[in-house]
């Protein structure tokens, strides 16, 4: 018997079983005349899957479900298929990266995509939610292909193809080239998998979104307002009560809520006049934009930090430390207008340091930022103490970019602003 593949022709969960089939040399049959949403929900196809989910897999042995696990069958009767990595640690490593394509991408995807074709109710909170955590996700694998062509070794394995699948269908109906450019090495990453005659062969041609679909159907009912007294009603009143109104749903929608930090007493300091200073300074740093720092700095509204990179000893390549660094300031963006921050990258040669001074609204690290921006846990965050003159050259010293810093060359100085 052989392997019948019961799923539609354009399902990104099929997708992963028809690759992964090419690459091992395995015959997969895609079963024909298949309807979602009617062929699911015969009596033959819930023998094989009780809850009508596609894909299965029929085999000689037994029906298989769920994608993942499909794929993972599919590979295995190839023996030592280098899809599965040439050793226990890569075997580790791929399904590493399978169950992250499949929580942190897929998954996020899905919570943002599914309420817009209408398949759930679209709740902006809930939509925001699941972009922040595909931002982070994706966040994270850009830094990992930062200096990688794929996610474990030297050539395709089970959890590109897997990862490319689940990428598919962001990159296909949701997430455009705005969204997408924050991540430059996952697009490299995509359009070269994509691009692959084998990856080809299934997905045909790929193209980019290039809008964000609108909303379908339905938006959940708002909750009903207490019951009030009712008034007397004039005759006039009463035929307008009549005419049609706009749905609740489609009423403004409500501000949301403000950031903590916008309720704190008004500051001194302008933060965007300390950037144009910063930015329009040209010589005479010292004279003009460090000093111009410390007669705006406002101790009271605002608060210094020193961050340490925690894992130094691994900043063994220059530009994938440089990459880091970039990746780090790109998840930041949600602080852009509460903070400024220098980063330095030190030493003439590997392993090389990272150390950075930031300026926060507030006087504390804003919890916001520590919440979304995963990378603040891998620092060491120092409060400055600008009644210690040393600590205050130091932090003259990183705004300015002076070099040597602290004995050692600059290999390069970011800055957000």
């Amino acid at each position: 018997m052989a392997l019948v593949l019961h799923s539609g022709k354009t399902n990104k969960n099929a997708y992963k079983a028809l690759i992964a089939a090419e690459y091992s040399g395995v015959k997969v049959q895609l079963v024909e005349n298949f309807e979602m949403g009617v062929t699911n929900k015969t009596p033959e196809f819930l023998k094989m899957n009780p809850i009508g989910k596609v894909p299965v897999l029929e085999t000689p042995d037994g029906p298989i479900f769920e994608s993942n696990a499909i794929a993972r069958y599919v590979t295995k009767l190839k023996a030592d298929n280098p899809l599965f990595g040439s050793s226990t640690i890569d075997y580790g490593h791929i399904e590493q990266w399978i169950d992250f394509a499949s929580l942190e991408i897929d998954t996020n995807i899905s919570r943002w995509l599914c309420p817009r074709w209408g398949f759930a109710s679209h709740l902006p909170p809930a939509e925001e939610a699941a972009i922040a955590a595909l931002k982070r996700a994706l966040g994270a694998l850009n830094s990992h292909l930062a200096s990688s062509t794929y996610l474990v070794g030297h050539s395709v394995t089970l959890a590109d193809i897997i990862t490319t699948c689940n990428l598919f269908t962001g990159f296909s109906f949701i997430m455009t080239k705005s969204f997408t450019s924050e991540f430059p090495h996952v697009e490299r990453y995509f359009w070269t998998l994509v691009n692959q005659p084998i990856f080809s062969k299934i997905l045909g041609e790929v193209k980019q979104a290039e809008s964000v679909p609108p909303v379908a159907g339905k938006k959940p009912a708002q909750p009903k307002e207490a019951a009030k007294p009712k008034a007397k009603v004039e005759p006039k009143k009463e035929e307008k009560t009549k005419e049609p109104e706009p749905a609740a749903e489609e009423e403004a929608p409500k501000p949301k809520p403000k950031n903590p930090l916008d309720l704190l007493p008004p500051s001194p300091m302008v933060l965007d006049d300390w950037k144009r200073l910063y930015s329009n300074t040209k010589s005479n740093f010292r004279e003009v934009a460090i000093k111009g720092f410390w007669d705006m700095y406002d101790p009271e509204g605002y608060s210094l930090w020193f961050c340490d990179y925690k894992y130094n000893d691994e900043n063994t390549v220059s530009f994938v430390t440089l990459n880091k660094v970039g990746g780090f300031l790109q998840r930041m963006d949600l602080a852009r207008k509460y903070a400024f921050g220098k980063m330095l990258i030190i030493g003439s040669e590997p392993p090389y340091k990272v150390k950075g001074l930031w300026l926060f609204r507030g006087q504390d690290i804003p919890k916001f930022i520590m919440d979304e921006c995963y990378d603040m846990e891998l620092y060491e965050w120092t409060k400055v103490d600008i009644n210690d003159e040393e600590q205050k050259e130091r932090v003259s010293q990183m705004i300015e970019d002076h070099e040597p810093f602290e004995g050692e060359a600059l290999l390069d100085a970011k800055c957000f602003k």
